[in-house]
């Protein structure tokens, strides 16, 4: 019956055989009589399996349907109970449900491993320890909150960890991102909609907000939520009720909102595209992630966190010498963490060993493209508020260089010999500063 429905099966005389098979190969499904051969029964061997790592599930199928055998079959891990002689339609049916069931809660456990592995907030710095301390103050109570900070800092990640740390961490994390949804179908997104509500709403749907009924849901980019879903969002948050788009039920939730953005929601209110009744509902306790050029001492640490996340081919990992952890701490990145992470993960593809020196991550981290207003350079050893000293002297530096190289007409060697630099000592700087 199974072959005939596409399955490929393997049959086994009896439960001694099953154990032995099942230390051989894996399965996704298993089904098992009662009554067999040997010394063990199907309920015994129900009882083995739930002592393995990852047991697939089980049906269990016999000829004495009684209420009591089913009962005790399920209590022992079977996702279901079936009386033989077997119909073809109701087994084959049984089998899709026990595989989506199965493909569902594997789903599930790699979501919850993914989402604790990413609730780890990497750095050491004074700002990274004070937002773990405001996390831990903020994640125990019911108070929404409003995560301020720029595009990759990691407010995903701030979110998850404050839902982890809550009592809510066993429900949902659901989450949008307002920016990335089109303007008319936001509503149907987070409410839900009836079959028919509008063109394409072919069945009923249900929203982000029945989704995360006893659990989180994450608002990213909520300065960009268009003006007519703010006053419907202000609803849910002040009765905890709404409809779906199309439908005339009121639906109660208890959701935690938790909300995110990049922009400045004061200047949005005082320019009237954000409400300030809404923000002030939204911003009952405020977070705030440093970029990373503010938390420079972190960098080393979060290198390693990639790098250790971004194995090579073979399992091995890749290391930065301790002079391309230096130029990779110096390095602006306007995309914060997230750049970092994409460096690391380029760094695993094309660097050509194990070990990554400083010259090798010079060429191979990108080129940033430089505005117009930039081809001029500051005057040196000026003052430039908001730069770090070891940038405006690394300026400094590359524009010597680069004055000296002029002065003799391109030629390196006699650059490096007028200012007393050893030649391969000026090429690695020149490398360093990127100097062509």
């Amino acid at each position: 019956m199974l072959k005939n429905a596409g399955h490929k099966t393997h049959p086994v005389p009896s439960a001694e055989d099953a154990l032995e098979v099942l230390q051989k190969q894996s399965f996704l499904l298993i089904i098992t009589d009662v009554s067999m051969p040997g010394g063990m029964s199907g309920l015994d061997f129900l009882e083995r399996l739930q002592t393995m790592e990852s047991p697939p599930p089980a049906i269990v199928a016999s000829g004495e349907g009684t209420i009591d055998r089913a009962v005790r079959a399920v209590q022992l891990g079977a996702v279901d109970f079936l009386t033989k002689p077997l119909e073809q339609e109701r087994l084959v049916l049984t089998v899709q449900n026990a595989l989506r069931f199965s493909r569902l809660a594997s789903a599930h456990e790699h979501l919850k491993a993914e989402m604790a592995a990413g609730s780890q907030l990497v750095g050491r710095s004074p700002s990274m320890e004070r937002l773990r301390a405001l996390i831990a103050k903020v994640a125990p109570s019911d108070g929404r909150v409003l995560i301020l900070g720029e595009n990759g800092t990691g407010k995903e990640l701030v979110a998850a960890a404050i839902h982890q740390g809550s009592e809510r961490s066993e429900a949902s994390f659901v989450k949008l991102n307002c920016a990335a949804v089109p303007e008319n179908l936001v509503e149907s997104e987070l409410f839900g909609h009836e079959k028919g509500a509008f063109t394409g709403a072919v069945k009923s749907r249900i929203g982000r907000f029945e989704l995360a009924d006893g659990g989180t849901l994450f608002l990213d980019e909520i300065g960009d939520m268009p003006a007519p879903m703010q006053a419907k969002l202000l609803r849910v948050l002040q009765e905890g009720t709404f409809e779906r788009v199309g439908g005339d039920h009121t639906i109660r939730v208890d959701v935690r909102v938790i909300a995110a953005t990049n922009r400045d929601m004061d200047l949005l209110v005082d320019e009237g595209t954000f409400r300030e009744d809404l923000l002030y509902r939204l911003n009952v306790v405020t977070l705030e992630i440093p970029p990373l050029r503010e938390r420079s001492e972190d960098i080393a640490e979060l290198a390693k966190h990639f790098l250790r996340a971004n194995p090579r081919r073979g399992g091995r990992h890749l290391q930065l010498s301790e002079d391309a952890l230096e130029l990779l701490s110096r390095q602006p990145f306007p995309g914060n963490v997230r750049e970092l992470s994409n460096i690391i993960e380029r760094l695993a593809i094309l660097a050509t060993s194990d070990v990554v020196d400083d010259v090798e991550l010079e060429l191979l981290l990108p080129r940033r493209r430089t505005r117009r207003s930039e081809t001029t350079p500051p005057p040196r050893g000026s003052y430039r508020q908001g730069v770090a000293l070891r940038e405006l002297l690394q300026e400094a530096e590359r524009e010597i260089l680069l004055a000296a190289i002029d002065d003799f007409g391109g030629k390196k060697v006699e650059a490096a010999s007028a200012l007393g630099i050893e030649r391969s000592h000026f090429y690695k700087k020149c490398r360093k500063l990127g100097i062509e």
